[in-house]
């Protein structure tokens, strides 16, 4: 074209990378991520996940260095997932004060104390011999309203043992209502609420189950969790949970549901998280084994596009050596 009609040259502003940050719309901080954690009850030296290279099922003492190394990394917060010696019908180990998630949570107040966000997943399935979020009916149904009694008494154990923020994951109905009210007559009103309010029922999560020991004895768990064919579904759970009392919110999985994470951004003004799942890190991390992508640029890139999407706050198995690539 003539240079008697200049054009527009958006290159210019991405001929350097001090131009490229100068000018970036998103950013991706350490304190932006999670990381969740899993402590198991019995065992002495830290336990490999094999689906998940580099993921461990933490012993006490492993899981208190973790926490310190994530805090001088800048991560923002820590998310405990527990995993008992002993597992029955009513998941009895998941409110006992001396249970392993109340146990690791005093641990850690007393190691890393407020410097980092401490956070507990709250729901029955590492906890059950059956393996379903709740219990159980004589039918083989997961009882609804019997198992917001449960929760109700998992956030009480939670909240006494330390926790800023309970994360309930179980998409009971009323789940939200009946913790919130349990924590404030229990006299903890301020521990926060983050809502997995839009969960699928997905097949991402497999690495997770086998690091969680959390798999279903029988069934799935397609009759409580989202169904992944449904959009609009989800925004009425958050504005569920939000009516109840949640905090914030949750979209699980990530990466395969940035549009319902871009939806719920959109539509509510508390901070919205996305959990980063073990799928989607164990795919990532198989490729780079292999040598068919560059590890580091795809662990910064999915990350970033949690961010866009809406995300305040991103789950990833990562977050420690995120953050120490971020600073």
């Amino acid at each position: 074209m003539s240079a008697r009609y200049p054009v527009a040259r958006p290159r210019r502003l991405r001929r350097t990378p001090a131009l490229r940050r100068l000018v970036a719309e998103t950013r991706l901080r350490p304190e932006d991520l999670i990381l969740p954690v899993f402590v198991k009850e019995g065992i002495t030296e830290p336990n490999p996940v094999g689906s998940m290279p580099g993921v461990v099922q933490h012993t006490r003492d492993s899981l208190r260095k973790a926490a310190v190394e994530a805090v001088e990394a800048g991560v923002g917060g820590l998310i405990l997932f527990g995993i008992p010696a002993a597992k029955d019908e009513r998941g009895s180990a998941a409110d006992d004060p001396e249970g392993i998630v109340q146990v690791a949570l005093r641990d850690l107040a007393a190691e890393v104390g407020d410097d980092i966000v401490l956070m507990a997943d709250l729901c029955l399935d590492e906890y059950t011999s059956h393996g379903h979020c709740g219990l159980i009916t004589p039918e083989g149904e997961v009882d609804n309203d019997a198992t917001l009694e449960r929760y109700a008494s998992i956030a009480r154990a939670q909240a006494e043992a330390g926790v800023a923020v309970v994360a309930p994951s179980g998409m009971m109905d009323g789940q939200v209502a009946a913790i919130r009210a349990a924590l404030d007559e229990a006299g903890h009103s301020q521990t926060a609420i983050l809502a997995y309010a839009a969960k699928y029922a997905s097949a991402f999560y497999g690495p997770f189950r086998e690091a969680a020991e959390g798999a279903p004895q029988f069934g799935d768990r397609s009759g409580y969790q989202q169904d992944p064919a449904n959009a609009r579904e989800a925004l009425r759970e958050v504005e569920l949970d939000l009516a109840e009392g949640a905090d914030m919110v949750m979209v699980k999985p990530g990466l395969a549901y940035l549009d319902i994470l871009a939806k719920v951004a959109d539509a509510v003004t508390v901070p919205v998280s996305a959990y980063q799942v073990s799928g989607e890190y164990a795919m990532v991390e198989a490729a780079a084994e292999k040598g068919w992508l560059d590890r580091e640029r795809v662990i910064l890139e999915t990350l970033l596009s949690f961010r866009r999407a809406g995300a305040a706050q991103i789950l990833t198995y990562w977050a420690t050596e995120a953050a120490r690539l971020l600073r």
